[in-house]
């Protein structure tokens, strides 16, 4: 089987050289780009890593937190990991949220829509002029850069590093659409929420920048996935990672948007009764699984990927992680591997 679709995947592993050996083993079987997160990670040190350890696929952060580096230091690690890869680093980005930026970081949030299209403004200007020595003068509410006198000794790969953004609202979906190189979604999104939610506002975002076309932005889409024979065995693992996503009350419209509303309030009222944030299966429901996620045999998980025909360019698997022992992330992950050889005729 194969799929006119990019089949990309986030690797998973408890020590970076298990990162790279999956990163190399979803190479052979046919993804096109492996993606690191940052949460437990750095996603620019892993990024070098996974460059490091392939040779032909994608290597691209999904995402790095946008405001917690300045432009420049972004802007370095960028070329640096490009330069690593041999020009296969895509930057992903994505404002995260107030809390995180402020109580973690440390670092100025303002309104982030603003403070993202500046922060992109200022990585591309860097990229594009770090070797000429030419002055660079940009003001901004959140991100002024004024630099003179510099010039980067050394040669870069591309003086153009594509930008993906993550958004899940209105106004900054919008701006992916206008200002991105690609789009990438949250890590539940139903192919129903993708055409009437999502695709609009890129659509109006890419109708903002002259001469840009929808062929010129790359809809990637998340999926967690699990795969097991076993369609109860397949629900159960990734039931956790449903759970941790509805405790959060911001997904709200989310979950009603797919008739999951009280479902979710289901889950909250677990949540404030004592229980972890990973470790809510118990109160998924199998409707909130199977609308949210990719699950089944390998049969059906390859129909559900399918149902992104026509919607999404790439869709970025991932294997379930939330409240799930290691040995079971490790047992899904092969699966997906092998359901991407499957769908690619790769290697698995």
């Amino acid at each position: 089987m194969t799929s006119r679709m990019r089949i990309t995947y986030a690797p998973w592993g408890e020590t970076l050289a298990e990162l790279a050996e999956v990163s190399r083993r979803a190479e052979a079987a046919g993804a096109e780009t492996v993606w690191v997160p940052e949460l437990h990670r750095s996603a620019t040190v892993t990024a070098a890593a996974l460059a490091q350890a392939t040779s032909t696929v994608r290597v691209g952060t999904a995402i790095a937190l946008a405001f917690t580096r300045s432009p420049m230091v972004t802007a370095l690690e960028a070329l640096d990991i490009d330069e690593i890869s041999g020009g296969r680093f895509v930057l992903g980005l994505g404002s995260g949220v107030q809390r995180l930026n402020e109580n973690w970081h440390n670092a100025q949030w303002g309104k982030p829509v603003g403070h993202l299209r500046e922060t992109v403004r200022n990585i591309r200007e860097f990229i594009a002029t770090c070797t000429s020595g030419d002055e660079i003068a940009l003001e901004g509410e959140y991100e002024p850069m004024r630099i003179r006198g510099y010039e980067r000794p050394f040669p870069v790969v591309r003086d153009r590093i594509p930008v993906y953004l993550a958004a899940m609202g209105p106004a900054m979906t919008r701006l992916a659409g206008q200002i991105g190189d690609g789009w990438i979604s949250h890590e539940l999104c139903s192919p129903r929420y993708l055409t009437e939610r999502i695709l609009p506002e890129l659509e109006t975002g890419i109708g903002r920048t002259e001469g840009k076309t929808r062929a010129d932005l790359d809809v990637v889409v998340s999926a967690c996935c699990s795969v097991d024979p076993d369609p109860a065995q397949a629900r159960r693992r990734v039931a956790g990672l449903v759970g941790f996503y509805a405790s959060v009350r911001t997904y709200a419209d989310f979950f009603e948007f797919h008739g999951l509303g009280e479902q979710q309030q289901a889950v909250i009222d677990a949540f404030r009764a004592g229980r972890g944030a990973d470790y809510l299966a118990d109160s998924v429901t199998d409707e909130m699984v199977e609308a949210l996620t990719l699950v089944g045999d390998r049969d059906q998980v390859a129909a559900q990927i399918a149902a992104y025909e026509g919607k999404a360019d790439s869709v970025k698997l991932s294997p379930p992680t939330h409240g799930i022992d290691a040995a079971d992330t490790r047992k899904a992950q092969d699966e997906i591997i092998a359901l991407i050889a499957e769908l690619t005729g790769g290697k698995a």
